[in-house]
């Protein structure tokens, strides 16, 4: 069934307004248009940052494997490698995408 552009934007727009429902950083923003904006795009970040982190969790576990075979048991270097790829961060927070692109300085409160 395929559906019409209004029924779709308004699957959209349910869509965002309940993760912005969901969010943490709900306590945080003072407009809900800043909420939903934040949770879509941190949604969409994790889209694309979820199998990326996936792919590297996997080829390091299989080439630290590997480079313990090919250097003759140098477990130092397995264990680096296996430390870099493992490591979280493993899914994009509100507050890690707001430290990654700064305090926009237009959205704090004078008081």
């Amino acid at each position: 069934m395929l559906k019409t552009p209004k029924t779709t934007r308004r699957l959209i727009v349910a869509a965002a307004l309940f993760i912005a429902s969901l969010s943490p950083s709900i306590l945080n923003a003072e407009e809900a248009i800043e909420i939903a904006a934040v949770d879509v795009g941190v949604t969409a970040g994790n889209l694309v940052f979820l199998p990326a982190k996936a792919i590297s969790v996997s080829m390091g576990a299989v080439t630290g494997a590997l480079s313990f075979l090919l250097t003759g048991g140098n477990a130092g270097l397995t264990r680096q490698i296996w430390r870099d790829t493992t490591e979280g961060p493993y899914f994009i927070t509100p507050q890690q995408a707001r430290k990654a692109i700064g305090q926009r300085p237009e959205l704090m409160e004078t008081k």
